[in-house]
């Protein structure tokens, strides 16, 4: 069984910066894919992006240029960067992974406001 443990989020001013961090943890597992979604007050779900085991990321558009997804695979994490963070980046962001399995992080909240 994993278990994703999510860590960094808080409270940033526009313009700002978070990073946030997604540790995977188990036995026998191997990840394919690791990446975060998230999700604002009465809205769905959405893509923020995410890395492929070759390396290959993909991000949603609204993020392209200000996020940056990376992953140590050593550690299984998984890293997002976020710069020039807008009011509209304010959600809870979850972390996942996919192993054959989908499995999710308990969620960080993440609010930019001035």
């Amino acid at each position: 069984q994993v278990q994703l443990v999510e860590s960094g989020g808080g409270l940033v001013q526009p313009g700002g910066s978070l990073r946030l961090s997604c540790a995977a943890s188990g036995r026998n597992f191997s990840i394919y894919r690791m990446g975060w979604y998230r999700q604002a007050p009465g809205k769905q779900r959405e893509l923020v992006a995410h890395i492929i085991n070759d390396g290959s990321t993909n991000y949603a558009d609204s993020v392209k240029g200000r996020f940056t997804i990376s992953r140590d695979n050593a550690k299984n994490t998984a890293y997002l960067q976020m710069n020039s963070l807008k009011n509209e980046d304010t959600a809870v962001y979850y972390c996942y992974i996919w192993s054959g399995i989908t499995t999710w992080g308990q969620g960080t909240q993440v609010t930019v406001s001035s």
